[in-house]
């Protein structure tokens, strides 16, 4: 499934309560909409004081509630057998998370709230607040009931004294994640990413035109399939341990480290490792002049990972013949092969090649996002994963 589609055929009832941070929910209900779902707004009073109803509307595609009424919304929504699969409350302010934390039930939005709790649907809320405000013993006591509950909460950004709303993509992540199954849940993944940047000398590297668009694409999917996920990169992702790494010799490190701590059901080996390491020189090479380096090979993360860890893995192969040093490349542990195309590296889209034991082969090709969601789908067949239960708290819950 492409990721865009990702909530195709699912019903999101946002509701919206009165923070200021209520201007950004237009733009959160055209990006639930483009990945797929059907949106209804529900407003609080005070929401409606700061974003008409109308602009939600419009937004949504459907009249926006701001009142119950004769035809019970609440529990046509989310009531037993209703039409909703998930209720987003974004942004949720302290006065209303404590309300649904309390059972107190006397707006829309707490409405919705009792009826979706009661029903066990699906619900994720992103608060939205001053810090002091959401620091204070109440307001935490009552996220920590709500997460009791199975609630997933949206972490807020913390800046200029403001606990603010959640990023959209983070918000729509999360709500892809409560949607899609969780047929990861309770599994581990660990995924290297991006390039590795080796030194020259005091000014220049040696690196790749890598910039971790797949394994940031593969990140989010594992995580959208819940998973708990580890990417050892030198970027930062949303809905992952992050470990820096920027180099082949400290990513080879760190991956070696987890898998020794922290048992990995699956290794994803999707980084533009460097194969070899330069002799740095003192200082700046001087221009102007020919310049001879010495670059010696760098042992394979994967083999460890295999041979050590005994971890399954899926393996990309770069190159022109990469489709036949793939195949070769099956055995053991590694049950799954990406063989792609160079000129690939960096762009937004790929075209690859899925290969697995007994001949198994497939074409994959379109955006990174797209094309992870298929090598996952292939992962988890050839892997037979089942959910296990979760032994840790994952970003966000």
């Amino acid at each position: 499934m492409s990721a865009s589609g990702t909530l195709i055929g699912k019903e999101i009832v946002l509701a919206v309560t009165g923070s200021i941070a209520a201007v950004e929910t237009v733009r959160l209900a055209h990006e639930l909409r483009r990945r797929g779902a059907r949106v209804q707004a529900v407003m609080s009073r005070a929401a409606t004081g700061i974003i008409h109803p109308d602009a939600l509307t419009y937004a949504t595609g459907r009249p926006a509630i701001t009142a119950i009424t004769g035809m019970v919304e609440h529990v046509t929504s989310c009531g037993e057998g209703g039409t909703a699969d998930l209720l987003l409350i974004a942004p949720a302010t302290a006065n209303t998370l404590c309300k649904i934390a309390a059972g107190v039930d006397d707006t829309p939005v707490t409405t919705f709230a009792t009826t979706a709790i009661g029903r066990g649907m699906p619900v994720v809320v992103a608060p939205a607040m001053h810090e002091s405000m959401y620091r204070h013993p109440g307001v935490a006591g009552c996220l920590s009931t709500l997460q009791g509950w199975g609630i997933v909460v949206a972490g807020p950004r913390i800046e200029e004294g403001k606990a603010k709303i959640a990023g959209i993509s983070e918000i729509v992540l999360l709500c892809e994640r409560e949607l899609m199954g969780k047929p990861l849940l309770g599994r581990h993944v660990l995924i290297t990413s991006g390039p590795c940047r080796e030194k020259v000398d005091d000014v220049r590297i040696l690196t790749t035109r890598s910039r971790g668009l797949m394994g940031r694409a593969l990140a989010m999917q594992a995580f959208r399939l819940g998973a708990r996920v580890t990417v050892v990169h030198g970027d930062r992702f949303v809905g992952a341990e992050n470990v820096h790494a920027a180099d082949a010799r400290t990513m080879h490190k760190e991956v070696c480290r987890i898998c020794a701590d922290d048992p990995v059901d699956l290794f994803i080996s999707a980084a533009a490792v460097s194969d070899f390491l330069p002799e740095p020189m003192a200082g700046k090479i001087p221009s102007g002049r020919p310049v001879t380096l010495t670059l010696n090979p760098l042992p394979k993360i994967i083999d460890d990972v295999v041979d050590r860890f005994h971890v399954p893995t899926i393996a990309f192969k770069l190159g022109d013949d990469a489709v036949a040093r793939g195949k070769a490349m099956l055995r053991d542990s590694i049950g799954l092969v990406v063989a792609n195309d160079p000129r690939a590296m960096g762009e937004r889209d790929t075209s690859v090649t899925l290969l697995g034991e007994g001949g198994f082969m497939r074409e994959a090709s379109g955006s990174k996002e797209a094309v992870a969601a298929e090598i996952l789908d292939c992962a988890l067949d050839i892997f037979q994963f089942s959910k296990k239960e979760a032994k840790t708290s994952f970003p966000g819950r």
